[in-house]
């Protein structure tokens, strides 16, 4: 097929068009090379309140089956990438596109999980050209308004980073917000040591986020938006993300869509059915 991995070289470089289009000032995203140099470049995108290291193992694993050349980003407030006031999706658009340009890149593979899926969706659908293959992972183009995510945001915002030298206390702490032990463990990987205190401090910009959330809780595309190449949604068994209901609103949006689903695994297929989620992915981008 015309954008599949055999073209590689249409995946490469040769634009460079000076900025990004649409949303606000985009930021200069950092990334990290899970390896896989010389195959078609493919963008990880992490969800709410992760970063590019959620993808290292998976990633790597992705790489090593000769799939692609496999680079995760950290979106902005998120990661190592800059803090800024605001945060929506037509910004992380800009962002993305932005680093496409800034390297080069003419055309990529998209992976995105969560909301990293949503700004993946409206990458693909905004900027089709740009994308030669899409990947959606355990999200569907709608409106989420998660509980969870608000007590999780709730936590990190009353954690006094003042009195807590360590992460295990860290979380304790989220113990009376946060149900899942799993989840807490997740939250304090974002607790980073600041060099010059010693004290801990937040990866994230929280209070950014914490404004967002509404933002980020909405519908990423708008009516009629399309992206019609071969796109692929990996979705989890044991999740309620993506519903029976939602498979027609995807066909609408993405009519090249095919839907698979990791029964054994909840919201973070390429984390909790890693082996699979690497083939059926794999099997996708090389066919």
């Amino acid at each position: 097929m015309s954008n599949g991995m055999n073209n590689e070289m249409s995946y490469a470089t040769g634009y460079a068009s000076g900025g990004a289009a649409g949303g606000g000032s985009a930021v200069e995203l950092v990334c990290r090379d899970l390896g896989g140099k010389g195959k078609a470049p493919m963008l990880l995108l992490h969800g709410m309140l992760g970063s590019s290291r959620n993808w290292q193992t998976m990633g790597a694993d992705l790489a090593h089956a000769g799939a692609a050349h496999v680079i995760a980003l950290d979106l902005r407030n998120h990661g190592r990438s800059p803090h800024t006031e605001t945060m929506n999706y037509d910004e992380m658009v800009a962002d993305v596109i932005a680093w496409m340009d800034s390297h080069s890149l003419m055309r990529v593979l998209l992976m995105g999980h969560s909301m990293g899926g949503k700004v993946a969706m409206a990458v693909a659908c905004r900027h089709p050209h740009r994308i030669g293959r899409l990947v959606v992972v355990d999200t569907a183009p709608k409106e989420y308004q998660s509980m969870a995510h608000r007590n999780e945001i709730a936590a990190m915002n009353e954690l006094d980073l003042r009195v807590i030298r360590r992460r295990e206390e860290a979380e304790l702490h989220f113990e009376s917000r946060v149900s899942d032990p799993s989840m807490r463990k997740f939250l304090v990987t974002n607790l980073d040591r600041d060099h010059e205190t010693g004290g801990l401090v937040w990866s994230l910009n929280v209070p950014a986020i914490t404004a967002a959330l509404p933002a980020l809780e909405t519908n990423p595309l708008r009516r009629g938006e399309l992206f019609e190449g071969d796109t692929l949604f990996v979705t989890g068994g044991k999740s309620n993300y993506v519903e029976e209901d939602d498979r027609t609103t995807i066909m609408r949006h993405f009519p090249n869509a095919r839907i698979e689903t990791l029964v054994d695994s909840g919201h973070n297929p390429h984390v909790e059915a890693r082996e699979e989620f690497v083939q059926v992915v794999t099997r996708f981008l090389k066919r």
